[in-house]
């Protein structure tokens, strides 16, 4: 092939990702496979991996699996030089049993499919204040799971303990019990007696517990202002919080707009029933699916209005007259409220600056 040709060929390039090394590879516009090339998962490896997929011509399209895991540093590299990407989901259980496994396949496969527009999305932008806010949201929600394990065990050893020390602690309240805990005194030289051990436990434990409950009121003091920050609107919502409002947009993400209809986003947050029928059947079943904790969020803003809100509570009465249960009912509040939310977050008054946005302003 002429140079002149190879230079107008348009290329598609697909990427099978892990932690250490990422594999491409390249086809033409009619799903030729060009070639197959291993690279290492670093900044160096992500130059010449880019550099590689153009020698073949003219780089149209780049799919990435992975692209919110071991793919985010790749696609980040792509996004800001201007290249065209994709996520890739992973392949069906059919396809790679006719096809076999390998990371060339793996890649192969991912370029094919994003030539084809098949399994493909727009994959959420890393490079702004939602990225920030997530990062700040997982060690939140670490400190939050951790100080919940902290009060279990707690309980579990005063169940467990002998009957003096069960008979002072077993009725106190939670924050009675972690103050009484954390400012005992027990000999540490008698820790081998059983009652001595489970005070020295349950110091530790409550103490352990108050140095958590202040990392959860650090990160809450940098989250809100954030959220605020970002999107003021969001949080206006009737029963839309901080911890709400930050969890619906890392869902979305810095770019919302890659949700293509409100439909969608429904989808993503699992509210949006699936169709399951069959015949002279028609009928929809509960979808399990989509972002859990997007879900749990929006169920939080529902038991809200219930409880606050008239129009909900008027919801309420009246689909339960039409024989609805109070899961039904909340299940299409959710679906409502989903709406409600992707309007909010989609509208041009809601701000997402990028890294670079905020680099160029200081």
């Amino acid at each position: 092939m002429s140079t002149i040709a190879q230079r107008t060929r348009e290329i598609t390039g697909g990427v099978d990702t892990h932690k250490d090394t990422h594999t491409a590879a390249a086809v033409d516009s009619a799903g030729r496979p060009l070639g197959a090339e291993q690279f290492e998962a670093t900044a160096a490896g992500y130059r010449e991996l880019l550099a590689w997929l153009r020698s073949f011509g003219n780089l149209v399209l780049v799919g990435v699996e992975g692209t919110g895991a071991y793919g985010a540093g790749l696609a980040r590299y792509l996004h800001e030089r201007a290249v065209t990407v994709v996520e890739i989901d992973r392949p069906d259980r059919k396809a790679r049993r006719w096809q076999g496994k390998s990371d060339p396949v793996d890649a192969e496969a991912a370029a094919r499919a994003a030539l084809s527009a098949r399994r493909t999305g727009i994959p959420k932008q890393r490079d702004g204040q939602v990225e920030a806010l997530r990062s700040l949201r997982v060690a939140r929600r670490s400190a939050v799971r951790q100080r919940a394990d902290v009060a279990r065990q707690m309980k579990m050893l005063i169940i467990t303990a002998p009957e003096e020390l069960r008979t002072v602690l077993r009725d106190l309240g939670d924050r009675q019990l972690i103050v009484a805990c954390a400012t005992s005194r027990p000999d540490a030289k008698r820790a081998g007696e059983p009652a001595v051990a489970a005070r020295l436990a349950l110091r530790t434990l409550a103490r352990r517990h108050q140095r958590l409950g202040e990392e959860i009121a650090e990160l809450e003091e940098l989250i809100t202002p954030l959220v605020a920050g970002i999107a003021p609107a969001l949080l206006a919502l009737n029963g839309v919080g901080a911890d709400v409002a930050g969890q619906l947009l890392v869902t979305a993400g810095e770019n919302p707009e890659r949700l293509r209809s409100e439909a969608a986003f429904a989808m993503l947050c699992g509210v949006a029933p699936l169709p399951a029928s069959s015949g002279r059947t028609h009928r929809h079943r509960l979808n399990r699916g989509g972002d859990r904790d997007a879900n749990a969020a929006l169920y939080r803003v529902v038991l809200c209005r219930l409880r606050w809100d008239e129009r909900t509570k008027q919801y309420m009465q009246r689909r339960t007259t039409e024989g609805l249960s109070k899961k039904e009912i909340i299940r299409c509040l959710k679906r409502f409220i989903a709406r409600e939310i992707y309007q909010v977050l989609t509208a041009p008054s809601t701000t997402h600056i990028t890294a670079k946005q905020l680099t160029t302003a200081a």
